[in-house]
């Protein structure tokens, strides 16, 4: 009996930044709407779940533009979990936060890292490769 398997190659067209921040995600939004002057909504939260394992609930926010979107997500679950590394990415678990955009935001990306830094609710910000990380996965919504 012949088998087929489906290679699926996913598309990850987005930057990606890691965000130190002991803020409570809905300031650290409201700041980021303040410099940037954009608007990031407070969305439903992602449930994701894995197989026989357990649930991750991420907090998130998003900013919608005409060519693109910022998003604002927590990187580590909502609650209480039984996962035993409750990170939506955790490759990068020291971050507290991951701001992800895509599309033809090209202003912010730009003027993202030395706007991001000087906010005083920040305490670092970094950039990621998103081919890089191993649970990338997590990031296709």
């Amino acid at each position: 009996m012949k088998s087929f398997r489906l290679d699926i190659e996913h598309d990850f067209d987005f930057d990606l930044y890691g965000v130190v921040s002991s803020s409570k995600e809905h300031t650290l939004a409201w700041a980021l709407n303040q410099c940037f002057r954009i608007r990031l909504v407070k969305q439903s939260d992602l449930c994701i779940d894995f197989l026989n394992k357990g649930r991750l609930v991420i907090s998130n926010y998003l900013h919608r533009a005409e060519h693109g979107s910022l998003r604002l997500l927590r990187n580590r679950s909502v609650g209480t979990s039984t996962l035993a590394s409750p990170f939506l990415v955790p490759d990068i678990k020291e971050y507290d936060y991951v701001i992800q955009i895509t599309g033809g935001l090209t202003h912010l990306q730009q003027e993202l890292l030395q706007t991001l830094n000087a906010v005083p609710l920040v305490q670092y910000v970094r950039s990621f490769d998103p081919h890089c990380l191993r649970f990338k996965e997590n990031l296709l919504f």
